[in-house]
């Protein structure tokens, strides 16, 4: 059990513990501060370590920030050293560890020495220059904002999916009400964007929605979406794939689609509750070929039952399908997710040797990482990084993950976000998990949303 005298980053301490798969061990950590100085005093079942860092914070968020990080970093030392292990992030947990190095670089330093400090290893340290190189032209905290519409609907529920989605079989009778409202609230922005940067329909399973109730959703959009931005739907699953829904997204000026085979192992796909076939993704890519759209493909590493073998051989197969981005997804595994109850988030054999391997192959083929980010309870404490053809980057997703711009979510369950980037603050807003309520609940919805963004004071 971990014991700290700093209760406010009790959290933060917990999370670098759970790194090293705690079992019994009995830990304390204490934290003191004098004149610039964080003294970090960890002890593991009775081994004592002390680390001292010399830092003069500004503020009291200043001071929070370096008491967390000095504290972290000597909790991680201390465990690194019983159990003889070090992890490829080192003693960094946050979502975004583009955060850290954007901060160091807007300081005047190199954010390299930092990394190192925090115990990141060297590859990663490289992956991550990549990436902040890869979104030159496009990062940027002057503003703006991405439209989200979230359509919450599947054909199956996947076993390592923890999102609120819900099987179509049981939810027909919400299909209508559903996009009413949803096409409603999206037409309750209308003239209040002001620099909208990209749409992205997720889901869900876009592509699963009746043609009918597709397009009323697209006409709502194409009422907002007037300066031919970037327009991404995540058409989702192979089998869901028609050359109907295709033109009609075609037709509105969709530029960006998803195909999520998520693996091209037939016995994956039965494992994960997939109903689908591999043949049916080669068949999907090839209707998706027949369009201008930039094609996405969504890969898992570290599925149930696949070996690293059939994994690189689906990294290898999406490359030959030359998609403009391939996303290599670490599993995750949180509540909500039928697999949570059979696996350990860390019990995932070769993960390691298949993310270094998807790299390997991917930078051969031409590709480089443009976007990055981490959850907790992923194996092997890995990452997920998209993956871009120089010149296709998808504009929502570093915006949504370097959390530069405002945010504006439609749909059940959709989160929206203001960035206040001088003030270093983010303030959310999110709609109800269930459909039923999000349907029922759309005066108050409505009203609040027009609070959080402040449309009522313009």
């Amino acid at each position: 059990m971990l014991k700290t005298n700093a209760l406010f980053m009790e959290k933060d301490l917990g999370d670098i513990v759970k790194l090293f798969r705690y079992r019994d061990e009995d830990i304390t950590h204490e934290l003191t501060y004098a004149d610039g100085v964080y003294t970090n005093t960890v002890c593991v079942d009775g081994r004592k370590s002390q680390s001292v860092k010399y830092c003069t914070p500004q503020s009291e968020l200043e001071y929070k920030r370096y008491a967390k990080r000095t504290a972290q970093l000597a909790v991680y030392r201390a465990l690194s050293d019983y159990f003889g292990e070090t992890m490829p992030w080192g003693a960094l947990t946050g979502i975004r560890p583009t955060k850290l190095a954007y901060s160091e670089l807007e300081q005047g330093r190199d954010f390299a020495p930092l990394l190192r400090e925090m115990g990141v290893c060297e590859e990663n340290i490289r992956l991550l220059q990549d990436v902040l190189t890869a979104q030159k032209g496009i990062y940027s905290k002057e503003g703006g904002t991405d439209l989200f519409v979230s359509i919450p609907f599947c054909p199956t529920k996947c076993a390592y999916c923890s999102f609120i989605t819900a099987d179509i079989a049981y939810t027909k009778q919400y299909l209508e009400r559903y996009t009413d409202a949803l096409v409603r609230e999206i037409l309750f922005c209308k003239g209040k964007i002001k620099n909208l940067k990209s749409v992205y329909i997720g889901g869900g399973t876009p592509l699963v929605m009746p043609k009918h109730l597709l397009e009323r959703i697209l006409q709502a959009i194409e009422e907002i979406r007037t300066n031919g931005c970037e327009y991404t739907v995540e058409a989702g699953r192979p089998d869901v794939f028609t050359e109907e829904k295709l033109d009609l997204l075609a037709r509105y000026g969709v530029t960006r689609i998803c195909v999520n085979p998520q693996t091209f192992t037939e016995q994956t796909l039965r494992n994960i509750g997939r109903k689908h076939t591999v043949e049916q993704v080669y068949a999907a890519f090839a209707m998706a070929k027949k369009y201008p759209f930039s094609v996405n493909c969504d890969l898992i590493a570290g599925l149930e039952g696949e070996s690293k073998e059939e994994f690189l051989f689906g990294v290898r197969e999406a490359i030959r399908m030359d998609p403009d981005n391939i996303t290599v997804h670490t599993l995750c595994l949180k509540k909500g997710a039928k697999m949570k109850e059979s696996c350990s988030y860390l019990d995932a054999g070769d993960i390691s040797e298949m993310i270094e391997g998807s790299r390997k192959l991917l930078y051969a083929a031409g590709y480089v990482p443009y976007y990055l980010y981490r959850q907790k309870y992923m194996a092997g404490n890995c990452e997920n990084t998209g993956w871009t053809k120089p010149g296709k980057a998808c504009v929502y997703n570093i915006d949504i993950m370097e959390e530069t711009c405002d945010n504006l979510a439609c749909g059940e369950n959709a989160v929206s976000k203001r960035v206040f980037a001088n003030e270093e603050k983010i303030v959310r807003f999110g709609t109800p998990k269930d459909i039923k309520m999000y349907i029922e609940r759309q005066e108050e919805l409505l009203a609040k949303k027009a609070e959080f963004f402040g449309w009522n004071e313009e």
